[in-house]
């Protein structure tokens, strides 16, 4: 019995100690356990703090509205801009409307003074002409008196030779050349009565064209004196204006200047940059839509009249120009 005991104890040995190692290989795990959730808490306890990084979105979020802030300013500049070309144009405007008013009270005197200086110039060229030819009419008269004297000559020679003649055919030789030179003469007195004819009428033409000069002259005066005094009157307050208009330049675009003086040019009346009066252009007088009036006193672009191209402001840009 005690050797079955025996044996039996032997045999349950091996399992005794492999249910031991099983045993204490599942209670290590159990026992580490706890050191796994410490150090699972400590890297939670870690990772709070860097969780917590939260006002860095706050700053995104502040940063988000900064578009529409830049956006508004540089609409702002643009309207801020536009105005200041709106308000250049309009006293560039006055200014030269002020110097077309000083320019019609003058008149007609600057046009009726070039009109008698061109006819005067004229008048002065024609005489030189008529001058010149009375000379080449002088000089030719000259010429065919000298062929008739020549002539003349001749025909005292042939009249000499035929007296020594020794046969008839000499005697018609000579005498067809004393017919030739006759004929000469008559030819170069009838150029010679031509020539004095058109001489008197050079001569006569002279004449008038001189009295005529001398009026021009007398009538230039009286026109220069007039300008002068008008001219006197206005210059100090014509060039004060032209200073200001051309100070205006420098607040305007070449493209928008060049717009303007050719507006202006095409004008009657010489206005290119007009207000709006009771819902209509300053201009045509046609009639302004409403919403063409709320982008004018909007100042955000530069709106020409669709009937005429003048330039359109509205009453707080003129009555600003109006104040300075």
């Amino acid at each position: 019995m005690q050797y079955q005991c025996g044996s039996l104890f032997v045999e349950l040995k091996p399992i005794v100690k492999e249910m031991a190692k099983t045993t204490k290989k599942e209670s290590a795990p159990a026992a580490k356990k706890p050191a796994a959730k410490k150090v699972a808490a400590k890297k939670v306890a870690a990772k709070k703090p860097v969780a917590k990084k939260a006002p860095v979105e706050k700053k995104a979020a502040v940063i988000k509205p900064k578009p529409a802030i830049k956006k508004e300013v540089a609409e702002e500049k643009v309207e801020q801009k536009v105005e200041r070309t709106l308000m250049a144009l309009y006293s560039l405007q006055q200014f030269d409307s002020q110097i077309d008013k000083i320019r019609i009270i003058r008149g007609e005197l600057p046009l009726e003074v070039q009109d008698l200086e061109d006819e005067i110039v004229g008048l002065e060229t024609r005489v030189n002409n008529h001058g010149q030819d009375i000379e080449s009419i002088e000089k030719n008269i000259k010429e065919k008196q000298e062929n008739i004297k020549r002539s003349l000559e001749l025909i005292k020679k042939y009249e000499d030779q035929q007296m020594n003649v020794r046969n008839n055919r000499e005697y018609d030789s000579l005498s067809k050349e004393i017919e030739f030179q006759t004929l000469e003469i008559q030819l170069a007195e009838k150029k010679i009565n031509e020539n004095k004819l058109s001489l008197e009428n050079k001569k006569q033409e002279i004449e008038v064209s001189e009295t005529m000069l001398e009026e021009r002259k007398k009538d230039l005066e009286v026109k220069n004196s007039e300008l002068t005094d008008i001219v006197t009157e206005t210059e100090k307050e014509e060039d004060g204006l032209i200073t200001m208009s051309k100070k205006q330049h420098s607040d305007i675009e070449d493209r928008l200047l060049t717009a303007y003086q050719r507006i202006r040019k095409n004008a009657r009346n010489g206005l290119a940059v007009v207000k709006i009066e009771r819902d209509a252009c300053g201009g045509c007088f046609n009639k302004i839509p409403p919403q063409h009036q709320l982008d004018i006193m909007m100042h955000k672009k530069i709106i020409v009249c669709e009937y005429c191209g003048r330039i359109l402001v509205d009453n707080e840009i003129a009555n600003a120009v109006d104040v300075h």
